[in-house]
């Protein structure tokens, strides 16, 4: 499933139009992107938890050539799915 076809979904389940369900839907992920760079986390009860996760520096492989690297320590978002979430799954 795309954006694209999550709008459309959310239109039909709420009898909204497609506007008003991708204004919400940007609203929603701005909303989550926001928290996520001041260093907050996002829960949704039931569904899971949106947070930051630290990366360590570590060395890697140049795969074209083999040389050694080093990849530098940064942040990543991350999802983890709730109980009722991953008991459906």
């Amino acid at each position: 499933m795309n954006k694209a076809d999550l709008i459309n979904k959310i239109s039909d389940d709420t009898g909204s139009t497609k506007t008003q369900a991708n204004e919400a839907l940007d609203s929603f992920i701005e909303a989550v992107t926001k928290t996520l760079k001041a260093g907050g986390k996002v829960t949704l009860v039931g569904f899971g938890t949106f947070l930051i996760s630290k990366r360590k520096a570590r060395k890697g492989r140049n795969p074209q050539t083999g040389a050694e690297i080093t990849i530098k320590a940064r942040k990543v978002a991350r999802f983890k799915a709730g109980k009722e979430l991953a008991a459906k799954l």
